[in-house]
């Protein structure tokens, strides 16, 4: 059950004039499902994203960071075409040739070069793509092409998530109205590096290329880039910014007001999606901040919060309920910050000082930190004395049932 992450309402995911969504059940990898999307974007789109840094990356982020690197003015990006159930990754040159005939296929329906087409694929890895079940269900996902089709597409590429995730927000710009909707997928397999998630968002507002393309990594660096279930950077991560340039609002460089604008409604739809991955964490029951404050610079922040995020020991502690929270000291002392003076070191948790310049804080009851395990949500702050850096990451607890999906998900 995922962790205070109420479903989608369709009704509240707004339509972005200028892409259309179609889905199909294709049979990829189970019967009666939702397991390809089509999204179909107006010539005046313009697209960027950021991929998985694992060497290992599937051959769909391959094709597609070609096709985006070698796209043209009077031949944009016309269409994003994404599977679930067969990642398409570990396949090597067949998996390439799978991904690039995808492509061909939707490019002869929709009547553009292959170039113009984007694939993603997620699921399981090292397995061939069911390349004759995904170009068969084209055709059911380009006959049901609709505007307001946003729910149905985040239902489409579910793979152990429990629920699908999506998420609109308009926003005002020069007195101009702008929408936004977004949709992502993941569970399991999730430390993306970008930068098993996927993520797609969609804006109405026209963005000039190298202003979007400087905004996708600015965002994914304080959204997708901060979250953690287990530690494993998938094979398949992509992160997706399509601005389709319906609207009146036209930002065309990045140090001006429209700009800032744009940032923060695009950070904040990225951020929500990025925190329902986690919500919906593989077993998860609780919803974790780790806030890590008063760095020399962001990357040392980073590096202890992740030290706290990814420990095994701290993460059973907290779906125990158990403060043993001696195994958090320790996750800050193994981080690699090797010049960390741990006499400065100030723990809490949620309201409770725990730790003080570097031991016990005498007035630290163990029954308070009792009371805030038992939460659902926790916030672990750590206060270094170093510096004016800080960074923020959200994970979850390591629970019986994420044993479970993971020694039982390809059957």
């Amino acid at each position: 059950m995922a962790v205070n992450l109420p479903l989608p309402v369709p009704e509240k995911l707004t339509a972005v004039a200028g892409i259309e969504l179609g889905h199909a059940e294709a049979g990829i990898r189970k019967a009666d499902r939702k397991d390809v999307l089509v999204m179909r974007l107006a010539p005046t789109a313009t697209v960027t994203g950021v991929f998985t840094q694992n060497r290992f990356c599937a051959a769909p982020v391959q094709v597609c960071k070609e096709h985006l690197a070698a796209r043209k003015m009077d031949a944009p990006i016309r269409a994003l075409v994404i599977n679930t159930g067969n990642a398409n990754a570990g396949t090597g040159e067949a998996g390439l040739a799978a991904a690039n005939a995808t492509c061909a296929a939707l490019a002869e329906l929709l009547a553009c070069d292959a170039a113009q087409i984007l694939p993603f694929s997620t699921g399981v890895i090292l397995e061939p793509l069911p390349l004759d079940r995904l170009v068969a269900g084209l055709p059911q996902a380009i006959s049901n092409l609709q505007s307001d089709n946003w729910y149905n597409a985040a239902l489409s590429i579910m793979t152990t998530d429990t629920q699908p995730k999506a998420a609109s927000r308009q926003v005002a710009i020069n007195g101009q109205t702008i929408t936004l909707t977004g949709i992502s997928k993941g569970a399991g397999m999730i430390k993306p590096n970008m930068a098993t998630m996927l993520g797609f968002m969609a804006t109405d507002a026209k963005v000039a290329q190298p202003v979007l393309d400087h905004l996708v990594k600015q965002v994914a660096d304080r959204s997708f880039n901060c979250i953690t279930i287990d530690g494993d950077t998938s094979t398949n991560d992509s992160f997706i910014v399509i601005a389709t340039g319906t609207a009146a609002v036209e930002v065309t460089a990045i140090d001006t007001p429209e700009y800032a604008a744009l940032y923060d409604a695009v950070l904040g739809l990225s951020q929500e999606l990025a925190q329902m991955i986690v919500r919906d964490g593989e077993g998860a029951t609780k919803f974790i901040t780790v806030t890590v404050e008063g760095g020399r610079d962001v990357e040392e922040c980073r590096k202890i919060a992740y030290s706290i995020a990814h420990s095994p020991l701290v993460k059973t502690a907290f779906f125990a309920s158990d403060p043993n929270l001696g195994r958090i000291l320790a996750a800050i002392g193994y981080a690699g910050v090797d010049d960390l003076d741990v006499t400065k070191l100030n723990l809490y948790l949620d309201d409770v000082w725990v730790a003080k310049n570097g031991g016990r804080n005498p007035d630290y009851k163990e029954a308070d930190g009792q009371r805030v395990m038992q939460q659902s949500e926790i916030t672990v702050r750590v206060k270094l004395a170093r510096g004016s850096a800080d960074a923020t990451i959200w994970t979850c607890d390591l629970s019986h049932e994420y044993v479970t999906i993971n020694a039982d998900y390809r059957s």
